[in-house]
């Protein structure tokens, strides 16, 4: 026991002390970001809307992730990470705050759109960051500390999120997700101001190649975008399914997807200092992980048993410990050859196409054909990931992509 507690602590040894204070302003962020889960839910239960209507408005959600992506890359680039971290934070919270006063279909659109726009600029931004702040061998375990972040806060706040729901109303669900990003905000601006924090690993390229002409990378968005379809069905199309077909409420909902949370908070970074040592490389793990979590979405297939939604849940927790550091990790080594703020604003964008293609689309599909024939669509996409991850890795390893 002792030997594993010892292996678990060395797993955190060498980051650097601005990587740790990143992940806190995460942690604070993402503890408040529990109106996302229950976004769905809030939609149709309390606004009344059909599933058909949450599909476009999921929509933009993601175009607004896309545009907030692709601006935050730009501005990265041009004026820094700094800036853009402190103006995403605190704006996106006060959206947040303002968001429970919308009501109609197209108020709401906009202004789900006007918040993943803010939020969202926060992504490439933050990925630099870490990348400024991690020397180059410490990058994945950097990456998985600010996901442990995520995941810690990601556990507590759905599980806090179904409690306010239950007890009071949805309507506390923005104002503390709201508080939290500008709290968040107000500590970036305290401890990371670029006066005070010390850069382990500026790159300096004066010859910048363009990430959207590397079609390796390409190759590797598609695979992503397809990824996240998949994935994030557990944030829209699955908790309608614990509720229409397992008669579970939100409380009970909260505490299975805080389970997601806190198995990653446990395990993820042991798991991936683990795989971090393993010969075959960062894309056979992300191919490892892609198969467990479309494992996830065939086991729900199998059986009306309650405890299947647990098996589902632990694949789809193990898949993603997998996919996500590395595939990141990937995203930053790439990103090198180029403009940094572009390269991880792609990286973004893969999820934000994602949230515009998956949310409806999975909603789409369960209104038209039912959730045992979503899940499948979903067991299928998750096999064309492998297979492109797959090709991926063999054109890299004959070295066709042209440096």
């Amino acid at each position: 026991m002792r030997k594993l507690y010892l292996s678990y602590v060395s797993s955190f040894e060498g980051l650097s002390q601005e990587v740790w204070w990143l992940s806190l302003i995460t942690l604070i962020n993402r503890a408040g970001t529990m109106v996302i889960p229950f976004l769905s839910l809030y939609l149709t239960q309390k606004l009344h809307f059909t599933l058909g209507d949450v599909g476009w408005i999921m929509t933009a959600f993601g175009l607004g992730s896309v545009v907030g992506s692709w601006i935050g890359g730009k501005l990265t680039d041009k004026i820094g990470y700094y800036k853009i971290m402190v103006f995403s934070l605190i704006s996106s919270g006060l959206f947040f705050i303002v968001m429970q006063y919308l009501q109609t279909f197209w108020g709401i659109c906009i202004g789900i759109f006007m918040v993943m726009i803010a939020a969202d600029m926060f992504r490439p931004a933050a990925f630099v960051a870490l990348s400024a702040y991690s020397k180059p061998e410490n990058k994945t375990r950097s990456v998985t500390l600010i996901r442990l972040a995520i995941n810690l806060g990601f556990s507590a706040g759905p599980a806090i999120g179904g409690l306010i729901i239950t007890n009071l109303s949805y309507g506390g669900l923005f104002w503390v997700d709201g508080i939290t990003c500008i709290i968040a905000g107000a500590l970036l601006l305290n401890v990371l101001n670029p006066k005070k924090v010390k850069v382990l690993d500026e790159v300096k390229n004066h010859a910048p190649k363009s990430a959207y002409g590397d079609f390796p990378y390409w190759v590797f968005f598609i695979a992503m975008i397809l990824f996240g379809f998949m994935f994030l069905q557990y944030f829209s199309s699955i908790p309608i399914f614990y509720k229409e077909l397992f008669f579970l409420s939100e409380g009970e909902i909260g505490l299975l997807l805080g389970m997601n949370g806190f198995l990653i908070f446990v395990f993820e970074m042991p798991l991936v200092k683990y795989f971090e040592n393993k010969p075959w490389g960062a894309l056979t793990t992300m191919i490892i992980g892609c198969a467990l979590v479309l494992l996830s979405f065939v086991v729900l297939n199998l059986s009306t048993w309650v405890g299947i939604l647990i098996v589902g849940m632990l694949l789809m927790t193990f898949g993603e410990m997998l996919v996500f550091p590395f595939s990141n990790s990937f995203a930053l080594t790439r990103a090198r050859r180029g403009n940094q703020g572009e390269y991880m604003a792609m990286y973004s964008i893969a999820f934000s196409v994602a949230h515009i293609l998956g949310h409806n689309s999975g909603l789409q599909l369960i209104d038209t054909f039912g959730f045992e024939f979503t899940w499948f669509f979903m067991t299928a996409l998750g096999i064309v990931t492998c297979l492109l991850i797959f090709y991926l890795k063999r054109r890299i390893a004959r070295n066709i992509d042209k440096e």
